[in-house]
């Protein structure tokens, strides 16, 4: 796609855009009529029609389109996307390099350089996600780049096109190369995991995670009973069984997480019949827990930034306070809550406010033990940096 279109940039917003931020959202352009449609590559100028920086136009649940390149005459090709994922590559030399940890991130977006793509790794095999038409346009130079670029045994893609970053679910996401086996075993701090490529919206682990679990595994599970809250396929609770927990719980809505979180067990010899995994809404767990009067050494609390149940719905922003003061309910004292969040809607500050505000509303104490923003797989655009969506937080229950 080579037509180009001219936006106008609104006076106000000039010097933030010819400092480097790289989204564009609808409010600073004046002349969005212009653009009719995604994948289009759009030049911005300012009020005397001078050039500022060129993108492209894709609307996503952030903005309207990226920013590629402050450089008028960059053309924006299969050569552009091949610089910017060999870049990407020489950034993250040591994990290619890493026997113990055959799966992270390669490209991060616009931290990489292209806002609304990322690019996973997993043993050999490529994951490529579009979160917009505007980008998915562009699908035949970045798989050029890539090809040309890096060794691959096959690449695989998902789809997020729709307003809320939403799946949209494929016949195949196998786009070239050999198929994946389903699953592929892939390593994390010399963890198994089992992954499948090819099995709907997610993949089987959260790759940002990374380094919480290695510091739960290392610092925090010896001998301690661990609560693992929207467990997904268990991750944290098998870090945490092989750290030398004396028992692990796990608990997701989902019924798949009974099955999942069994084979991620199994695989790391780690005897499922000694751990508990529990299909059921977390808010009817934790007050079954309260009447129980169970407690636990660790409890993690790592819940989506939106969900729906038949009787809940959760969102990060409003119940998050909520959420923290069930968990500390059934902490031990002197136990560890390990709460995190992937929501991009407030800030460090904010998140830590929340956990003030709960265990103030508790009359309790605490202490923060360590934090974790997003690993250096997971780059950030130093102009973006709200990019640095994860929020995880180790927090000491003193009273």
């Amino acid at each position: 796609m080579n037509k180009e279109i001219n936006l106008i940039v609104k006076k106000e917003y000039i010097v933030e855009y010819k400092n480097g931020y790289p989204l564009i959202t609808k409010e600073p352009v004046a002349n969005w009529s212009l653009a009719s449609k995604e994948g289009l590559i759009v030049n911005l100028l300012d009020d005397k029609k001078k050039f500022i920086a060129k993108g492209y136009y894709g609307i996503q649940n952030k903005g309207y389109g990226w920013i590629l390149s402050w450089q008028k005459d960059e053309k924006i090709d299969a050569d552009y996307f091949a610089k910017k994922i060999m870049s990407a590559a020489k950034y993250r030399e040591d994990f290619f390099k890493d026997e113990n940890t055959t799966a992270f991130r390669v490209f991060n977006g616009e931290g990489d350089g292209v806002g609304g793509l990322t690019i996973d790794y997993f043993d050999g095999f490529y994951m490529l996600t579009w979160y917009s038409i505007g980008i998915y346009e562009h699908k035949e130079e970045i798989l050029e780049a890539l090809k040309s670029t890096l060794e691959y045994k096959g690449i695989y893609q998902k789809k997020r096109f729709d307003a809320k970053g939403m799946y949209l679910d494929e016949a195949d996401d196998f786009v070239w190369g050999e198929r994946a086996d389903a699953p592929i075993i892939v390593k994390e701090n010399g963890v198994n995991f089992a992954i499948y490529l090819d099995d709907g919206p997610m993949v089987g682990v959260f790759l940002d995670q990374r380094e919480v679990r290695k510091t739960i595994r290392e610092k925090y599970a010896k001998g301690k009973s661990v609560l693992n809250t929207f467990s997904y396929t268990g991750a944290f609770s098998v870090f945490a069984a092989l750290g030398g927990s004396s028992k692990t719980t796990s608990v997701d809505l989902a019924n798949r997480s009974l099955n999942k979180t069994q084979e991620q067990f199994s695989i790391n010899a780690i005897d499922v019949e000694k751990q508990d995994i529990i299909v059921e809404d977390v808010f009817n767990y934790f007050k079954y827990a309260v009447r129980k009067k169970m407690l636990f050494d660790i409890v993690v609390l790592d819940p989506p930034s939106f969900a729906r149940s038949k009787k809940h719905t959760f969102s990060a922003s409003k119940d998050y306070v909520k959420l923290l003061k069930e968990a500390i309910e059934i902490t031990n004292k002197n136990g560890v809550i390990v709460a995190s969040t992937n929501s991009s809607n407030f800030s460090m500050m904010a998140f830590r406010d929340f956990i003030f505000k709960a265990f103030k509303e508790l009359n309790g104490k605490y202490k923060v033990e360590e934090s974790f923003t997003l690993p250096k797989d997971f780059r950030v655009a130093d102009k973006f940096k709200e990019g640095d969506y994860l929020k995880v937080v180790f927090i000491r229950k003193l009273k």
